[in-house]
């Protein structure tokens, strides 16, 4: 019998800064897309290193301006990973392309040599996933590309604060000059850095950063604010078939503080990660998660993998075992080609990912945001444990007696 969620999966963290700054900005008259969205790209265009932010209602709105703007559409084919949010994969349909999936490795990312095998003469494009925050092989990624190609549209979704070579995700490897043509970063409710819901997509391509500003906003031209009157008409024009994606002032009201604040928020995560390291590091029958030596974490999520060998117990089970001790968990995710809509493209042989299959079984995702306490990480730490113990696999005694074949 369940005692109650004690630990949820996420809270928040809004500060008084961000509080106050929405109702200034609401006292202001200008609750739209205004001052407070322009200074927001502004600061998150110099936090990443990237020479243009835009920022948008959502990150699913910012892979499709990337595809739309870079003029993907029916008859390309756009690789991507399994093992993602269904937005990644209908961003691709929306464009008219085709998904094709590549497996992932065994931290859960898109695998360089899994992307190599799909590649094919109408491939265009490459989308990896930075899954939980944890940066792609994009070195191994961008060479690709260079070799094919390709267009490369980042899903960072769960990167902000993530860097790679010790630059933010969003800036490339500067010491080689490969960069992706753009990067899409997610605001939602539970992501590092929240506006409620929102996003932001970054690129260095000035041309491909105009086309977005104007598909952005209905395909109305990037100068639409400073229209002019000719004759007692208000003048404006349509320069293309645009979509509705721009984001308030009132949400960019708090990612400004929210962004502000992702350092500190990045290393509340970076400790809090740590000590889930110290509690179940030495649990045979916990797989934790990876980091990689050319990269720091962002710890959007901490994805626990089961050894289920070990275990008597399926995920489900171990998932209830830690509610009924009141945690809350998820997981993430469900790999594409297990939902209904996507099965037709699941029975495609260059869809077939048995890695992210197998991987997706065995994930449990904890609670880890700055709004926990250390002792909830702890609690947390040791409901897993003792639920891993309780599951443990009974070691089998053999013991031959004398005389026994």
């Amino acid at each position: 019998m369940s005692i109650g969620i004690q630990v949820p999966f996420h809270r928040p963290s809004i500060g008084q800064e961000e509080i106050d700054e929405v109702v200034h900005t609401l006292r202001s008259g200008w609750l739209t897309t205004g001052p407070r969205t322009a200074l927001f790209e502004r600061e998150f265009r110099d936090y990443v290193g990237a020479p243009h932010a835009l920022a948008v209602n959502s990150c699913t709105a910012g892979l499709h301006l990337a595809l739309a703007g870079l003029g993907i559409g029916p008859g390309d084919e756009v690789i991507t990973t399994p093992l993602t949010f269904c937005a990644t994969v209908n961003v691709i349909l929306h464009s008219g392309a085709t998904p094709v999936l590549a497996d992932v490795g065994p931290d859960g990312n898109l695998d360089p040599a899994a992307v190599a095998e799909r590649i094919g003469p109408h491939t265009k494009a490459i989308i990896p996933v930075h899954l939980a925050g944890l940066p792609c092989d994009m070195d191994a990624l961008w060479e690709l590309a260079r070799r094919h190609n390709l267009r490369m549209i980042e899903d960072a979704a769960h990167a902000a604060g993530a860097r790679y070579h010790g630059h933010p995700i969003g800036a490339g490897n500067p010491a080689t000059g490969a960069r992706s043509d753009a990067v899409a970063f997610s605001f939602y409710a539970t992501k590092n850095l929240t506006t409620g819901e929102g996003g932001m997509v970054t690129t260095d391509d000035a041309a491909l950063a105009d086309v977005m500003k104007i598909l952005c906003l209905h395909g109305i031209s990037k100068d639409a604010w400073n229209r002019y009157a000719d004759k007692g008409k208000w003048l404006y024009q349509v320069l293309l078939p645009g979509f509705k994606y721009n984001l308030t002032d009132i949400q960019s009201a708090i990612g400004i503080h929210q962004l502000r604040r992702l350092e500190e928020f990045t290393r509340v995560r970076e400790r809090y990660a740590a000590l889930y390291k110290d509690v179940l590091g030495d649990c045979e029958e916990l797989e934790l998660p990876r980091g990689r030596p050319d990269s720091r974490h962002a710890w959007h999520l901490y994805g626990l993998r089961l050894n289920l060998d070990k275990l008597e117990c399926s995920r489900d089970e171990f998932i209830e075992a830690l509610r009924e001790l009141g945690i809350g968990t998820s997981v993430h995710f469900i790999p594409i080609p297990l939902h209904p809509f996507f099965a037709r493209f699941a029975d495609r042989p260059e869809n077939y990912c048995p890695r992210a299959l197998a991987l997706y079984e065995r994930l449990v995702s904890l609670p880890l945001y700055p709004a926990m306490e250390e002792a909830e990480v702890e609690y947390t730490a040791e409901s897993v444990k003792s639920v891993a113990m309780r599951f443990r696999k009974k070691r089998a005694v053999h013991a031959l007696a004398a005389g026994d074949d």
